[in-house]
């Protein structure tokens, strides 16, 4: 997520927004989670502080759901897209996201489509293009653009492929 935050904020660039990524790492061991923030906005950011209260809450690993306080300041206007196929109820989480407004949840099956365009269970850059099409902040063009400037070649190509299956699938829903 570390890196799919550089590449929102590099997306965000392209758009004229001011952008800041920063990820936060604890003590904890080698494989233990990582928190990512990025900040989007019309003017210069100054701020050099965790994000409190997020406007969007990305989750690349639903098995941390019940085991981290992934929702906290995550106000039930904002937006929240799991890496997962299953429902939300499944996921035990129906209650909660009944709160907020249908078109700012969504499950994708991201780990699947970076499998099926590159191969290996990186579902970063999916999960992007599944925020560009909810929150419509950046354009599915820019993610790509930002993809594609990270990972020059096929492989830039194939997780913007990847990008677009996620941002199709919300838009058609």
């Amino acid at each position: 997520m570390v890196s799919a935050a550089e590449m929102l904020s590099v997306a965000a660039f392209l758009e004229g927004y001011h952008a800041q990524a920063f990820p936060s790492f604890g003590s904890e061991r080698m494989g233990a989670p990582v928190v990512a923030f990025c900040r989007l906005d019309d003017k210069e950011i100054r701020l050099r502080e965790p994000v409190m209260t997020p406007d969007a809450l990305i989750v690349q690993d639903p098995t941390l759901l019940h085991q981290v306080d992934l929702f906290n300041g995550l106000d039930t206007r904002g937006y929240l897209v799991v890496n997962t196929r299953r429902s939300y109820r499944d996921l035990g989480l129906g209650d909660y996201v009944k709160k907020f407004p249908p078109h700012h949840i969504s499950t994708v099956a991201a780990t699947e489509w970076a499998l099926e365009y590159i191969g290996r269970p990186l579902p970063n850059v999916a999960l992007l293009g599944a925020f560009a099409a909810m929150t419509r902040r950046v354009t599915l063009e820019s993610v790509m653009a930002a993809v594609r400037q990270k990972f020059p070649g096929k492989l830039g190509d194939d997780n913007a492929a990847a990008a677009a299956k996620a941002y199709d699938s919300i838009r058609t829903n």
